[in-house]
Order: C-alpha cells, then structure tokens, then sequence
C-alpha cells in the first residue's frame, strides 16, 4: 500500500485534502480517500479502536504476534497521534457534502473516545497507549497531537464539552514539560514503536504538537 504506516495519515491526506479545495478538483478527494482505505483496512484495529503502526504490530494469531509486557496489542501513541490530528486537520477543510465525509467523521469520534477513556491521572498518554504502567512518565508529542485533537473536536462539535476538563488536564501537564529556555521535553526520539522520553529528550515534532494543542486550547470556551 501506498501509505504503510499510519505516521504518514497526517502527512499525505490533509494536503491533498487541500490541494483539491484549493483546485476545486474533488477528484483528488476520491484518490485521497482510496489511498486512506488502503491503510486503514490494514492497520485498523476495530476491536480497540487504535491503528498499528505498521504491519509488524497486527496480531495474525499466531505465536509471532507482538506483545507488550502486559500481553497487549502494541499501540504507539505518537503514530495514533499523528492519525487524529490529521483526521481533524482533514475534517477541516473537507467539504461538507463530501460523500465520504461521515467515514471521517465516525473514525474521529471513535478515536476520540478510546483516548479519552485511556488517558492517565496525571493528563498525558504514555508511548505505550495500553501498557502505560511500562512507563513512569508521559509523553509530549503523542499526549500534544491528542490534546489538539480533542481542543479541536470540542471547539467544533464533535466532542462533548464535559471532557473539557480533561483536555484542560492534558494541557496543563504538556506545559509542566517546558523548559524555561522554550524547549519541550519529554519527546520521545524518532521511532516506530513506544520507546522511553527523558526531561531533555525533545525534537521539532513534539514542540509542533506542543503549538498545535496551544492553538485549539486558546479557543476553547
């Protein structure tokens, strides 16, 4: 498949998303959405409401499939954050009428509600979505895009405010991880997988997450 890796759900479909709104040629939405079926017939996992990464962490049923520590499925939260901040990138800028359109919508909802259901006490998605007591502190670049993504989704209808407090929690734990020359730490370091995050681990993604929630948290009300 073209797209196979779930990471690449917010690289390609919002752009061409744009493109064709942009262009006025919705043929390009078509394609889009035939690209995005690809990769969500293989890495979705419908039970758990979570993309795999790729194709290594879908369970097949036989001994080779990858386990967490607890016996879980393997869902990265940075590679589930990329999917739902895309979804809401795509939602806005996606016509209304787009036949389409509801499939992204029910998947944005569906996502949102697991995250929100699996969201530790202290406000910050571990790198390992289901296996969060492997790792004693949250992460930033998966635990931004789902704060945006969840800001977002309260802003514009999709989820219900009473999770505001939640999204607020998530918010107030991302900033307890900025240094006081700028920088956000706790970004765990380019990967495929759920790896451990330090206080000084940071990269361009997890600041951008980090700027991304800010900008939907400034407008909730």
């Amino acid at each position: 498949i073209l797209w196979w890796w779930c990471d690449a759900l917010f690289m390609a479909p919002p752009v061409i998303n744009l493109y064709a709104k942009r262009t006025k040629q919705p043929k390009y939405l078509d394609d889009m959405h035939k690209f995005y079926m690809e990769t969500y017939n293989q890495l979705y996992d419908e039970e758990e409401q979570l993309f795999a990464r790729d194709m290594r962490f879908v369970w097949d049923g036989t001994e080779k499939d990858q386990k967490e520590p607890n016996g879980k499925k393997i869902f990265w939260s940075r590679g589930n954050g990329w999917v739902i901040a895309g979804l809401a990138l795509l939602l806005d800028d996606m016509p209304q009428d787009y036949k389409h359109r509801p499939f992204y919508e029910n998947l944005y909802k569906e996502m949102a509600e697991k995250i929100l259901g699996i969201q530790p006490k202290d406000g910050l998605w571990r790198t390992s979505l289901l296996c969060p007591e492997s790792y004693d502190h949250g992460e930033v670049s998966g635990s931004g895009f789902y704060t945006f993504a969840l800001a977002w989704g309260i802003n514009n209808g999709f989820v219900d405010r009473k999770y505001t407090p939640a999204v607020v929690k998530a918010w107030n734990a991302l900033m307890a991880c900025q240094h006081n020359d700028g920088r956000v730490g706790w970004v765990q370091n380019i990967g495929a997988f759920p790896e451990p995050a330090s206080a000084d681990s940071w990269q361009n993604f997890g600041t951008g997450a980090y700027l991304m929630a800010g900008s939907e948290i400034l407008k909730l009300k």
